[in-house]
């Protein structure tokens, strides 16, 4: 398997990834921390030296390609409607962004003044998921259709949950970008489906291997 298309998968697994939390959080009221924290933390890797990078190594992304998977196979119980819609609304919202320059300034702006905030909380604190929870809703929620986030009543009202729901999509469309940016396409989750599985085996088979 080339590396340009592990990279491909790699990215559509954050995007995987960043479904299943929406999921988890929307039901459970908690997720993956593991996975959660790779995700959130990939909004500020901005100029990585290889695709790895930015989810901190493939065992930040067990959860993603573990989703991509699942998604992908040919077992019919194995596939999750409510991630596929995640999924497919997070690729719709990127695609949006790709095409409004004014966005995409104001994404980095604010991601970068998150980045210049490190020094004063830390990611994964209330006010910096807050604070990413509030991008997404100024920046990328008004550019397409929202997404309705299914779940329990009691947790989607808790502001906290809101919080983690809305960083989760934020980080979902960065991986939706970088998926872009690395030549992917919606159509080629279709066309290219047993080349995306076949890579999001080998690196389940890596992370296995290694313990992960």
């Amino acid at each position: 398997m080339n590396n340009t298309e592990f990279d491909k998968a790699l990215a559509l697994a954050g995007v995987c990834q960043a479904a299943s939390l929406v999921k988890q959080f929307a039901r459970q009221g908690k997720a993956d921390e593991q996975a959660f924290k790779a995700s959130i933390n990939s909004l500020l890797i901005t100029d990585p030296e290889q695709i790895e990078d930015v989810f901190g190594d493939l065992p930040g992304l067990v959860l993603g390609f573990t989703t991509l998977e699942a998604q992908l196979s040919n077992k019919p119980a194995a596939k999750d409607a409510e991630i596929t819609r995640y999924i497919a609304s997070i690729l719709g919202l990127e695609r949006k962004l790709s095409r409004n320059r004014k966005s995409l300034n104001e994404l980095g702006e604010r991601i970068s003044h998150i980045k210049r905030q490190q020094s004063l909380y830390d990611l994964m604190d209330e006010p910096s998921l807050a604070n990413l929870a509030r991008i997404y809703s100024d920046v990328i929620s008004p550019i397409g259709p929202k997404i309705q986030v299914a779940g329990e009543p009691d947790l989607l009202k808790q502001n906290s949950i809101q919080h983690r729901v809305r960083a989760s999509l934020l980080a979902g469309v960065r991986a939706a970008v970088l998926w872009r940016q690395l030549g992917g396409k919606r159509r080629q989750i279709l066309f290219s489906r047993k080349s995306i599985l076949s890579c999001a085996e080998q690196a389940l088979q890596r992370l296995n291997a290694s313990g992960a």
